[in-house]
This record gives structure tokens, sequence and C-alpha cells, in this order.
């Protein structure tokens, strides 16, 4: 936790951070309307149809994520189909919003085309035609809330499901079977990983890079100086979700995703740090640290890939200042999985569907360690599911990959009170002397305790979408005026 504005929901259009993700992705959209563009024009002939194909695929599916993100952000946006024909006639700082629903159907009007050019089968780490139907389907989730009232469309959450099934029936791939593997270099290109970033660890030349290790690391975890995430950590809220507590000294761990996705006393790492025997959380906050810079108790644990000893293990080659390697996983299999059990649950209160069972509990047996087979027979299998079972799993499967506050976003298109009710009764405050408690292994609750007297953020309806950038505005008067309706088969590829 720390104190972002967008933490507190304070987030306003001068922000930063928002400019630079508005611009980013526009920026994005246009690279892929480029290349689409001019992948045909300026290819030579030793360049197959094949090859172009893929390409242009390829293109088509990032300019779908790019919009998944615009309009689960922002809502209502413009569609910007072909830029430079737009520049050229002079409409580009012109254009009007479009609905929402409009650009749902854009999104999946761009996922059809890249699917029927996309091969199934591409190079490790590259888009093929499961990437494709497997970012369709949770387009297809997300959109059967809209504008719907405590229940979702059908026909959205049939097509949801239609689409992930394809996804595990046939796209032949599998769960990396141990879930921190999944974070690992080694498995940058995963057959578990539908779709990611893919980065250089190096800085020349810049943003070629992964530096999340940076924003989220304790101090002095590389040898580089280029850590200062100690002094936030996943929320307590998110403990409490593991069944973990801060105020113990020992550790569950029956949920391998807790220690995959947080550290905390009693933690060692031995894929951290592996030329000195590990890393351990504990010996290294007390006594080189000599101070425990989170406040909620735990540091974070995925995006990390501890000292250049371990980047080079993974990848054969050392990183550099703010500069690694690690793959970020955007869409994984096992999110499919979950998709897939969430659509045939739809409108229903519970459903014991076999293939939805067995989809959300593959997905269990590896968070606790165990085969599928073995865990078949364990207490921890369920044999029902209902909408908060799949709802609590995804926040634990997916926990700090950037996917939660969109869960939300999605819930709120359906469920408001639900979405604002849950963001407002989270627990999302900070201990006190923790210090203390580590070192004398005794806990003194007048010493070391939960701070009760933070206020619940006030949430609103408003909160779900972000306010345009200062800069967008400037450019485009008219995205402060309401969307109009868009015409979506006036366009093509």
């Amino acid at each position: 936790m720390g104190g972002s504005s967008y933490q507190t929901f304070t987030i306003n259009s001068t922000d930063e951070d928002l400019v630079n993700m508005s611009a980013s992705l526009w920026s994005v959209n246009a690279y892929c309307n480029g290349i689409i563009e001019n992948i045909d024009m300026k290819t030579g002939p030793e360049v197959s149809e094949t090859t172009k194909l893929t390409v242009k695929g390829e293109a088509l599916v990032w300019k779908a994520m790019t919009y998944f993100y615009l309009v689960r952000v922002f809502g209502e946006v413009p569609i910007v189909h072909n830029n430079s024909a737009e520049i050229a006639s002079g409409t580009y700082n012109d254009k009007y919003k479009a609905t929402i629903p409009n650009v749902y159907d854009y999104i999946v009007m761009t996922l059809e085309q890249a699917i029927e050019w996309l091969p199934e089968e591409n190079a490790p780490g590259r888009i093929d035609r499961y990437s494709a139907y497997g970012l369709l389907s949770k387009v297809y989730l997300t959109r059967s809330g809209y504008g719907m009232d405590g229940s979702r469309d059908q026909s959205d959450l049939d097509q949801a499901a239609a689409y992930a099934l394809k996804v595990i029936e046939e796209s032949g791939r599998e769960l990396v079977p141990v879930f921190s593997d999944v974070f690992r270099l080694e498995n940058n290109q995963s057959s578990e990983s539908l779709l990611a970033w893919h980065w250089r660890g190096d800085r020349d030349p810049w943003t070629q890079q992964n530096s999340l290790q940076s924003d989220l690391a304790l101090t002095g975890f590389s040898e580089f100086g280029d850590t200062w995430g100690g002094y936030a950590g996943p929320s307590v809220d998110l403990q409490d979700a593991f069944g973990e507590n801060a105020l113990s000294l020992e550790r569950r761990n029956r949920d391998t995703r807790r220690k995959a996705t947080m550290m905390m006393y009693g933690d060692v790492y031995d894929y951290f740090w592996a030329d000195k025997g590990g890393f351990d959380w504990a010996d290294y906050v007390l006594n080189v640290q000599g101070e425990i810079q989170t406040p909620t108790g735990a540091n974070q644990v995925k995006h990390l890939v501890g000292n250049n000893n371990d980047h080079v293990l993974g990848l054969g080659y050392g990183m550099a200042n703010m500069a690694t390697g690690l793959s970020t996983h955007l869409l994984r299999l096992s999110d499919v999985y979950l998709i897939y059990a969430e659509a045939v649950l739809g409108n229903q209160s519970s459903t014991s569907n076999a293939k939805a069972l067995e989809m959300v509990n593959r997905v269990r047996a590896r968070a606790f360690g165990k085969p599928y087979e073995e865990f078949l027979e364990t207490t921890d299998f369920l044999s029902v599911l209902t909408f908060d079972d799949i709802w609590k799993e995804r926040r634990l499967e997916l926990a700090t990959e950037g996917d939660r506050w969109y869960d939300y976003v999605r819930l709120h298109y359906y469920n408001p009170s639900r979405a604002i009710n849950e963001l407002k009764a989270q627990r999302r405050s900070t201990y006190n002397g923790l210090m203390a408690f580590y070192e004398s292994g005794t806990l003194d609750p007048e010493v070391t305790y939960y701070n009760e007297d933070t206020p619940a953020p006030n949430v609103t309806d408003s909160h779900f979408k972000l306010p345009f950038p200062d800069t967008d505005l400037t450019m485009n008067k008219h995205l402060l005026e309401d969307a109009v309706e868009v015409d979506i088969s006036q366009f093509s590829y």
C-alpha cells in the first residue's frame, strides 16, 4: 500500500501517470494502425503472405488490447481506425467519442479479424490464434454486464465460455506446474502465457526494459542501488484474503500463491539471491536494513528478478540499472480457466457443471501444490461453484498482476453497489510497531497493532472511470461532450 492518488480515489486530470498512460495507449494504437496499413505496401517479395498475415494479426491483437484498456479506463473514447487517413483529412483532433457498446463492438471486430489471420502456432512468446481467442473470451465476459442491472447478457456469457473453451481444448497449452515458476525468467515464454510484454534487460534504447523491480523491491535488493519499493507493499486486505496475518510469526503457506505474491516474516526464497543461499526476508529487514520499511508487514514478490546473478541464471546475461528482462504476463491460461467457469456460472446462483468445476479446481490444485488427481480427494476441492468462489479465486490467482481493478470495473457495470461496498470495506490501513514485534518475537498489542482510524475511501460511481488528461482535452475539445453512436460496419481490415 502507499499514498497514491489511485489508491485514495483522488486522481485528477493533471496526474503525470495518467498523462503518460493515455499517451502510451494512443501511441500503441497508432503503431498498430501503421503496421496494418503498411505491411502489404512496404514488404519485399521475399516476405510470404503467411508472414504478413501473422504480423498484421499480432498488430490487431495489440490494437484490441489497447482499446480494451481504453474502454475500461475512460469509458467512451474516439475510434481511430487509420491515423494517416485522419491526419491527412485534418479530422484527427476533431473526433467525437464512441459509445461504450460501440467500442466493445470494435474490439470484437478487431479480434475476429485477428483470429482469421493468425496461425494456430507461432514462435515462442509470439501471439497466436489462441491468444486472440483468450482475449476475446475476456472481452465478452467483461461486456456481458454493461448496461445490465443485477444480471448479465446471456449471449455474451455464452460467447465468453465458447471462446475460452477453444483455448482450453484446442490450444494444447497447460499450466506451469509450480505457481511461482510462472514468474521466473526462464518461463518468460511458457505455454501458460497467452499474451505478454517481453522485455530486454538493457537500457539502450530506454524503454526496452522492465523496470518494475525498481519500483517494487526492497532497498538494496539488487546490487545496482536501483530499488526503492520497500516502503509500500501488498495490502492487509490481500493478506486477509490469503488467510495470513502479519501479527503472527507463523506463516500458513497452504496456498502457495501467497508466498509467490508477497514476502513476509519467515519467508525464504531460493530463487532470489541464489548465489548467497537465498533471500530471507526477516533476516534482511532486521539485520541488514535494520528497519521494516513496509507498513503492511509484506513486500512484493511478483515482478521481481533478484540480483544480477539471478538474471544471468534465468536468461544467460546480466541485467542493468533499472532494467530486467522479466516478461509481464497480461493474459494467462489460468485466467482463461476462470473466465470459462464464471461464464458458465453466468446468472445462476451456483453451478455443478463438470468442466467449470474442473477448471477452477485445476487452478486450486496448483495453488495448493498438489497434482490434480490427488487434489480431487482433498477437502480443498470445490464440488459446487458460486460467484464468490470464482471472484475470490481470481483475486488470489492474479493478485498484483494489474487485473483486479478491471474486475471491479466490470462488476460495477451490472452490480455497482457490490463493487462500491467491497472497495469501501477493504482493510487499507497499516500497522504500527512491527519492528518491535519481529525483533522480540513477543506481540505487545499496546505497541504493535493495526491502525483502525484510517477512513474508508469515498468511492462513488464516478470513480470507475478516470478523467481524460488535460493534454488530451487540449487537443480534442469533443472529449468533454457526450458520446455519439458510431456505425462500426464502416470499418474493415
